[in-house]
């Protein structure tokens, strides 16, 4: 899914994987608890974001559905990233990753076993 987001529908789509699908109003409602944003400015978010086909909006009761998955996002986010800051170089993103040593133990030991069970 190549999809490229702006962090303003990024807030709106966290919602909306957190919550589930919701009216434009039930998220503009939670975005001015979250954020201070007012109404029109999610509906001009949401509006984004179904002009983009990240969601999908349904009658009645103006109903947003996320149509893409978080983790398809965030595969292509990171894969921008490496293309972008690495030249693509998957082990330069991950040595540089590595190297703030800002991990702690249970951490390290988690990296290990999932590179030893891609083995």
């Amino acid at each position: 899914m190549e999809i490229k987001f702006f962090d303003s529908e990024l807030k709106v789509m966290e919602i909306l994987w957190r919550e589930g699908d919701l009216s434009a109003g039930q998220i503009a409602k939670i975005l001015k608890e979250e954020t201070g944003w007012n109404r029109n400015t999610t509906y001009t978010v949401i509006k984004k974001c179904i002009d983009k086909g990240a969601i999908q909006r349904t009658e009645p009761k103006f109903i947003c559905k996320a149509v893409v998955s978080k983790e398809d996002v965030q595969a292509y986010e990171t894969e921008e990233l490496v293309e972008r800051m690495f030249n693509g170089s998957k082990k330069q993103f991950f040595a540089a990753f590595l190297s703030g040593n800002n991990l702690a133990p249970d951490e390290i030991a988690e990296i290990k076993d999932m590179i030893n069970n891609m083995e």
